[in-house]
């Protein structure tokens, strides 16, 4: 992942591999926002009134440009900052003061989200997964070549529990203060998560 992130600020600051803004909005599909509501099993909270957002094959990878550099700049244009190349952590945790949004840039993998009470989710190259504060992630299997791009909306503090009583009943009173993103990620302030996250 090294190799990733010397490519991403390598990227950032020559625009080498980056779409240009035709091939970017050229990239969007119009998909379905699918939801997973995902309840509070005692050690992960959760979110109790917003649902996982995931798009199925929303971005069309096929171009000379970067993949992991679409996702970046799709995410930026929408508001979504901080964003990071790297997999998907093997253990469970969450962020209790922001909110997140993975793309798969390449690879796939299974994916439990909400704990292992939740849901188990394959995620290929060109989805994206928008994650509430509170919402538990963990990979569970993965191809050698998994690439994934997450950012944060500018609102919200980074954090990382893990599945621990303590943790969870303070995560329980921080996760209702998290503010609303301004934007989806992926379709901009026209996006379904505006009404969804509602």
């Amino acid at each position: 992942m090294l190799l990733e992130t010397i490519k991403s600020k390598i990227g950032k600051l020559t625009g080498l591999g980056h779409p240009s803004p035709e091939q970017l909005g050229a990239a969007l599909r119009n998909r379905k926002a699918n939801t997973v509501m995902l309840a509070d099993d005692g050690l992960i909270p959760n979110n109790p009134k917003l649902p996982l957002i995931l798009y199925r094959s929303v971005v069309s990878l096929k171009g000379s440009f970067d993949p992991a550099a679409l996702f970046e700049d799709l995410f930026e244009i929408n508001g979504w900052a901080g964003g990071w190349r790297d997999g998907i952590y093997d253990f469970l945790h969450y962020h209790s003061q922001t909110h997140e949004v993975l793309g798969i840039a390449r690879g796939t993998a299974l994916v439990e989200f909400g704990g292992p009470n939740g849901k188990r989710i394959a995620v290929k190259p060109g989805d994206i997964v928008v994650l509430p504060a509170g919402t538990g992630h963990r990979r569970l299997e993965k191809s050698d070549d998994l690439l994934v791009v997450g950012a944060y909306p500018e609102t919200g503090r980074y954090d990382e529990l893990r599945a621990s009583k303590e943790e969870h009943d303070r995560a329980v009173l921080a996760i209702p203060k998290v503010p609303r993103p301004k934007s989806d990620p992926v379709f901009g302030k026209n996006g379904p998560l505006l009404q969804l996250w509602s």
